[in-house]
């Protein structure tokens, strides 16, 4: 994989997020379970702007999984509402942010704007 979650929440996730819609805040625990020990994440959504933290207070909304999903995700292979869909992740909150840390982690690596793809169709 090419980043893990670990690496893409310290390095790309805090920040401004044009993605987010203007209206979403609230703050998403992400507890990574690995060899019998957990790591948390904790991001703090203000409209358009995300701040990550290690820590392990309460959150509007908790997911837990393996960190292999999360890095999964990390990558662009694992959207977050399949990932619920297929029980590789718990959630506890409301789910209204788990829609946002969809934003918050990159899309599918070979993944194209409708528009265009369209476009290239119409071309052919």
């Amino acid at each position: 994989m090419s980043v893990s979650a670990a690496e893409h929440l310290t390095r790309a996730a805090a920040g401004r997020n044009p993605d987010l819609p203007e209206t979403t805040c609230g703050t998403i625990r992400l507890d990574l379970h690995d060899d019998g020990r957990t790591e948390h994440w904790y991001l703090t959504v203000d409209r358009q702007d995300v701040r990550v933290d290690r820590l392990s207070a309460d959150a509007d909304l908790v997911v837990r999984a393996d960190r292999e999903v999360f890095d999964r995700m990390a990558a662009g292979l694992l959207h977050p509402a399949a990932a619920l869909l297929r029980n590789d992740i718990a959630v506890e909150g409301d789910l209204k942010l788990l829609m946002a840390l969809r934003r918050i982690f990159p899309g599918h690596p070979d993944a194209r704007h409708p528009r265009e793809a369209a476009g290239q169709a119409v071309a052919r």
